[in-house]
């Protein structure tokens, strides 16, 4: 069994409480609540990436917002955030889609989500919900497979920074410049 899913098996069947964490960036702090009992694989991905410090130096680098993006018949709003590999931060195996017709989680304002390609391919990037976004739950027409992304937590303080990162310049989707995160870690 593979290291990522026993450990989620053993946080929902603990009853685990959710996790804390905080965002750094120069435009303050992100708090969230990572629900390690409704989404345990993929919330085991995002905290072993924030455990062996990944997300130092890693950037919000895309902004989707209605006004960039001509080409969607179907429109969200989010931030989304990837680790920075020239700093030597590597991407683990991707992990299994855990879809919100799993979880019981919907993407609402300020949800956490794993980004994807495709089901099955999520590693380290994550974006963050600016609105309710029912376009990316399962069954959603956001993506042509109607599988929907991998919701795994909640920001509970700084949806005010969030907001800011999400109106900053930007050349299409691409923040310029990106985002820098300080890091990520747990709030104990």
């Amino acid at each position: 069994m593979h290291l990522l899913t026993a450990l989620g098996i053993a946080l929902q069947l603990s009853g685990a409480s959710p996790v804390r964490i905080r965002i750094e960036t120069p435009f303050g702090a992100i708090e969230a609540e990572i629900d390690s009992a409704k989404a345990p694989r993929t919330a085991a991905n995002f905290l072993a990436y924030v455990d062996r410090g990944a997300y130092t130096s890693a950037r919000f680098h895309r902004t989707v917002r209605p006004d960039n993006q001509p080409n969607d018949s179907v429109r969200i709003g989010v931030i989304q955030a990837s680790i920075d590999t020239a700093t030597g931060a590597r991407s683990s195996a991707p992990i299994e889609l855990e879809g919100t017709n799993v979880t019981g989680l919907r993407h609402l304002d300020g949800t956490l989500s794993m980004a994807r390609a495709g089901p099955h391919t999520a590693t380290s990037s994550f974006f963050i919900c600016v609105g309710d976004q029912p376009a990316l739950d399962f069954g959603g027409r956001r993506n042509p497979d109607g599988q929907g992304f991998a919701a795994f937590g909640r920001v509970t303080r700084g949806m005010d920074v969030v907001r800011r990162i999400q109106g900053s310049a930007a050349d299409a989707q691409r923040l310029t410049p990106p985002i820098t995160i300080d890091r990520i870690v747990r709030i104990r």
